[in-house]
């Protein structure tokens, strides 16, 4: 793909995105690599294809793709790995275009049907006979359980989209779930006499009439999984933050057996079938009982061979027993449906072969988890043959994520760099004097390490830790030393915790992976950064141990490095997000300057200026406070 000319398309989405940043609060110049960005893009929607960007923070690289996307007319999805960049596209980025683009175009968002209330369970609970399980906790009338039940019950009486986002209140898990369907249960709008007025139906609807459609990752890959028909035909998909795509896909082409999913079987049909209602739930019982003894572990079809044989005779007993016996049309098709799928999934599991690995999960409720190794053959036949442009762009792009993606050998790949000057604005400091962190005395290092780091920052840092143990143990270290407020991911949401962190600039937030990418604070509430440990997987971690299995003796480079340089640099890009920021990422692992792979990751990061010196990072930091104050 060349970009050496300028062709009179290639003119049309520069100037389209000069007059798009022109109308930017403030105003500002298109920048060069997001116009090259741009013009790739154009081209690939032009000519089909794949395209993979790596595209420097600052580039503007949401633009980059949005513009040349719906100058080209063509239906797009846009796929994002976090809410909080679905978020700023939906109410941002796209309103934004549609009022400034000069091009008329339709977005949508849509989500997996179970972030919409089922009006159909709505009735079937507000009339019928499964107004009992309002009885479930009768403390009053109907006890707390069924009292919000009833809240839910009312909204979706006024709510225009039944979307759980636009909930005031978060509801328990379980009231939800019995008010909402997902793929495995539904019959169909054509099957369900609320159909017509089905929120999730009309979510889809309003989806397809759209030029733009924004989804997340997750439900992408659960359209590609399920046969490709969750969502609305389209020409070409962008997948903005890709590095995360292998693991998505790996995810949504696997499946998940918990003792949840009996219960919610064995409650469904006990009004019908009161004797396989307590089969079904005894087999959810045995088999977690069986899994408890494994958490963290892979594990073989062969170990559960009796209980999965069990499992799968008594949920066709079940099945059998709801077609026979359920007289509610509609709720029969339902919990055949969701039969259905959980023998399916038995049968899977029971079958599972060297392609894929098996493990039970070491944290939460017991969960009996599969997955494919490899998803390269996967996306080649049922995304990449299918759809007539992708585009995959990322800050950061694993060096092997095309091959392990399975993206044919013709497609593009283009670099663009950040804008930003990061010479200038940064510092990359590796705090070499501390101990290796597989040694137990590290811990208490780092904690010592990090106090004098944030008193010379005077606060405003934000600290990512590899694991929760980690952050919990250096907050609780460290609050009741620092004259600052330290904040911790399990405080708040997400969303009020960024903001807390932002609008309080001397405060300090330690977070764990979820804070290492979709985090956006520029300005001087983030002066440091601070990373306890490069983010190498588990030893023990089943998926990524099976992939290492297949790897063999290239294991490490070909698995390891590659997940950590990119996972190390996300993290890394959450400290300069303008031309106005400046700051300090300070890595507090050694290896990062002596171990032999070095190289690998410090070249995956921005060009910052690196020093091993920690006096000189308390006067950078310490300038940096005066120029504040």
């Amino acid at each position: 793909m060349s970009h050496g000319g300028c062709t009179v398309g290639e003119v049309g989405v520069a100037e389209a995105l000069e007059e798009v940043v022109a109308a930017l609060p403030g105003g500002g110049e298109v920048r060069r690599g997001q116009i090259e960005m741009a013009h790739a893009v154009e081209e690939v929607f032009a000519d089909g294809g794949q395209l993979v960007v790596q595209a420097g923070t600052g580039v503007g690289k949401s633009m980059g793709y949005l513009v040349p996307a719906i100058l080209s007319g063509r239906t797009t999805v846009i796929a994002t790995a976090t809410k909080a960049l679905q978020d700023q596209l939906a109410t941002k980025d796209l309103p934004f275009l549609r009022k400034h683009l000069g091009k008329p175009f339709e977005f949508a968002v849509l989500k997996g049907r179970a972030n919409y209330l089922c009006l159909q369970k709505a009735v079937e609970i507000g009339e019928g006979d499964e107004q009992l399980v309002l009885d479930d906790v009768r403390e009053d009338e109907y006890g707390a359980f069924g009292q919000e039940l009833m809240r839910l019950l009312e909204w979706a009486k006024a709510s225009r989209t039944g979307d759980r986002a636009e909930l005031d209140f978060e509801p328990r898990p379980r009231a939800w779930a019995m008010l909402s369907v997902t793929a495995r249960e539904c019959p169909g709008a054509p099957k369900c006499p609320q159909g017509e007025a089905c929120f999730a139906e009309t979510a889809h609807q309003r989806a397809a009439r759209a030029d733009v459609i924004v989804v997340n990752t997750h439900l992408y890959a659960a359209h590609l999984a399920t046969g490709g028909w969750l969502l609305p035909e389209h020409e070409a998909v962008v997948f903005d933050e890709a590095h995360a795509l292998e693991d998505i896909a790996s995810s949504a082409f696997g499946l998940e057996l918990t003792e949840g999913r009996f219960t919610a079987l064995a409650r469904s049909i006990r009004a019908a079938a009161a004797d396989e209602a307590d089969a079904v739930q005894a087999a959810g019982w045995d088999l977690t009982n069986a899994l408890e003894r494994h958490r963290g572990e892979r594990v073989h079809p062969a170990e559960f061979e009796a209980l999965l044989i069990r499992a799968s005779e008594v949920t066709r007993r079940a099945q059998a027993a709801v077609r026979q016996g359920e007289d509610d049309e509609n709720k029969r098709t339902r919990i055949v449906k969701a039969t259905t799928t959980l023998i399916e999934d038995i049968a899977a599991v029971q079958e599972a072969t060297d392609g894929a690995v098996l493990w039970v999960e070491a944290n939460g409720p017991p969960t009996l988890r599969l997955a494919p190794i490899d998803v390269a053959h996967l996306l080649a036949d049922r995304l990449w043959d299918n759809v007539r442009t992708a585009v995959l762009t990322s800050a950061t792009i694993p060096s092997n994520l095309p091959m392990r993606l399975g993206l044919p050998p013709t497609h593009t790949q283009l670099s663009v760099d950040s804008p930003f000057d990061y010479e200038r604005q940064s510092l990359l400091y590796c705090a070499t004097e501390l101990p290796d962190p597989r040694k137990p005395e590290f811990e208490a290092a780092t904690h010592a390490e990090l106090q004098a780091l944030i008193t010379a920052a005077g606060g405003r840092t934000l600290a990512l830790f590899t694991s929760w143990r980690a952050m919990r143990a250096a907050a609780e270290a460290l609050a009741a030393k620092l004259p600052w407020r330290v904040l911790t991911q399990d405080a708040l949401p997400k969303p009020a915790l960024i903001q807390a962190f932002s609008t309080d600039e001397t405060s300090c937030l330690f977070a764990t992976m979820g804070f290492w990418q979709g985090v956006d604070v520029p300005g001087t509430a983030l002066s440091l950064l601070v990373i306890d440990k490069l983010p190498f997987a588990r030893p023990d971690e089943p998926l990524m141990q099976a992939r290492r299995d297949r790897a063999g003796s290239a294991a490490f480079r070909l698995v390891d490095l590659p997940r950590a340089a990119s996972l190390l640099a996300q993290g890394a890009g959450r400290l300069i997000r303008s031309t106005a920021d400046h700051g300090v990422v300070a890595v507090l692992d050694p290896r990062l300057a002596v171990a032999g792979y070095r190289w690998d990751l410090i070249n995956a990061l921005p060009p910052m200026r690196r020093t091993k010196d920690r006096a000189e990072v308390e006067r950078f930091l310490e300038g940096l406070v005066t120029a504040a104050s």
